[in-house]
């Protein structure tokens, strides 16, 4: 069923004035299929939309109906029994994402909309979430395991711990924060609109925590982590979110702090002006890169013993970031797999220096929190971090942080899978835009989408493709069903 509502938002969506003809099929398990067909006509899809969208409500509150029963599990205020008082908490966003000329307000803060603004409403409700503060998540669970080992292995001369920890920051950023101060190139894929989540031509929601670290540089800070949920368009699968969060961590060194017993140290230095090879920058020196290096590959290392246990095979493989060379991605043997752990490197001196920090020299690593705890406790899918259930959140509530976890996989209806086609807009598309959609519509409902085919009109070829993404329709607590369909569904829609 929200395949259909998907259908006929994708063309409300991108306001096409064309008529079309698309049809919808829905295969269940039970061998039930379903056919909609609709004539689009200007205005008369929004009456058609408001109609299907009523069954859509219909279906669910009997899926969520069914859930409960099959269950007996109260999962958080949306799904409270009736009579219960919703706790509705207050939301971190308001306003139509999407108007051009009106605002948004998210966190406290006005942000006026223009041609950039791409943002849905399901992923401003993510936003002020903040899954990685809350106690016994598995997000929070990870993000303290780390903490606690560098609280512990890094201490100051006074006595406290090396590395801050900010975990607070807003998700909202400047495109000079998450682009300009890390010297992402203009060109760079991550800057389009198909990529990242823009509330205008100036701010946007984080792609990564490293937005954060030229601010905190200039503040004089030389060893942090910074803890938070960043927001990137993706597919739809088991292993993509568009939230997720990050751990970043920075850490600076002075001439003296890094050569400090080295033998003849006082001999060495941190830069020269010489030419950028596969090996170093230009402005430093061999003995001070592979000393960076070698301490950075040390501190992950000792990290990721930490999390998994002695006994890990690890291996670096050379990449590319922007922002740090030479940079390395971390993988580690797992159940008779590699498995990229984290993006790692020696950080730009030009970045360092922009921050005021021109006599020091350093090294930065992100991880994502949701890959390492879905391998370490064992979690499928990636839309299981943001439910409310209380049979997969008691399963983190632990006495100790450092107490291995194995998730239990709750009960789970057959999946269902679901076909559909459309007509694509002319111009300004990226499979993204349908992505958000789809996710908007269907929610955690939409376990994978895929494209199956696509389709060229032979003689208006100015037409793009048409695309036919195969649905696949799992939650985790219900589906919907067979039953659904012919008690919710009204028959003028509905062909057995």
């Amino acid at each position: 069923m929200p395949i259909v509502v998907s259908q006929i938002m994708i063309l409300e969506f991108w306001n096409c004035q064309t008529v079309f003809y698309s049809s919808c099929t829905i295969l269940h398990s039970h061998q039930l299929c379903t056919r909609f067909q609709f004539l689009h006509i200007g205005e008369a899809v929004k009456g058609v939309a408001a109609m299907v969208c009523w069954a859509l409500r219909r279906a669910a509150q009997v899926r969520v109906h069914l859930a409960r029963k099959a269950s007996g599990v109260c999962r958080g205020p949306e799904h409270q029994a009736s009579g219960a008082r919703p706790t509705a908490p207050e939301p971190a966003a308001r306003g139509a994402p999407g108007a051009l000329g009106g605002t948004v307000e998210l966190l406290g803060k006005s942000y006026p909309q223009d041609g950039y603004s791409n943002l849905s409403r399901k992923v401003l409700s993510r936003v002020g979430r903040n899954l990685h503060n809350r106690p016994h998540h598995p997000l929070w669970l990870i993000k303290e395991r780390v903490k606690q080992h560098f609280y512990s292995r890094y201490v100051a001369r006074s006595g406290t711990p090396l590395f801050s920890v900010y975990d607070d920051l807003s998700p909202v950023v400047t495109t000079w924060q998450n682009f300009d101060s890390l010297l992402v190139p203009a060109d760079h894929p991550s800057r389009k609109k198909g990529d990242s989540y823009y509330l205008n031509a100036t701010h946007m929601l984080r792609a990564h925590t490293s937005a954060h670290q030229w601010d905190l540089l200039r503040a004089g800070l030389d060893a942090f982590l910074v803890v938070g949920d960043v927001y990137r368009r993706d597919q739809i699968d088991a292993q993509h979110h568009p939230v997720f969060h990050q751990l970043e961590a920075v850490r600076l060194f002075s001439r003296h702090q890094l050569f400090a017993g080295v033998k003849d140290g006082e001999n060495l230095q941190l830069f020269e002006q010489s030419s950028r090879s596969a090996r170093k920058q230009e402005t430093h020196t061999l003995e001070a890169t592979k000393l960076v290096e070698f301490d950075l590959k040390q501190t992950l290392t000792r990290l990721m013993t930490h999390l998994f246990g002695d006994g890990l095979d690890i291996r670096w493989v050379d990449c590319y970031f922007p922002f740090t060379h030479p940079s390395f991605e971390m993988e580690i043997s797992f159940h008779g797999e590699w498995l990229e752990i984290l993006g790692c490197g020696v950080m730009e001196q030009q970045l360092v220096n922009s921050a005021g920090a021109e006599d020091q020299i350093g090294w930065a690593f992100g991880l994502g929190l949701e890959r390492l705890a879905m391998v370490l406790y064992d979690i499928p899918d990636i839309r299981l971090f943001w439910s409310e259930d209380e049979r997969f959140l008691k399963q983190f509530c632990v006495q100790d942080i450092n107490q291995k976890v194995k998730f239990q996989p709750l009960s789970k209806y057959p999946a269902v899978i679901n076909d559909i086609s459309f007509w694509l807009p002319r111009e300004n598309y990226t499979e993204n835009d349908f992505y958000d959609l789809v996710r908007t519509i269907g929610g955690d409902l939409v376990e994978k989408v895929d494209l199956i085919d696509k389709f060229e009109h032979p003689k208006s070829r100015s037409v793009p493709s048409t695309p036919a993404p195969r649905k696949g329709s799992d939650s985790h607590d219900g589906c919907l069903t067979a039953h659904t369909l012919h008690t919710d569904t009204p028959r003028n829609f509905c062909h057995a």
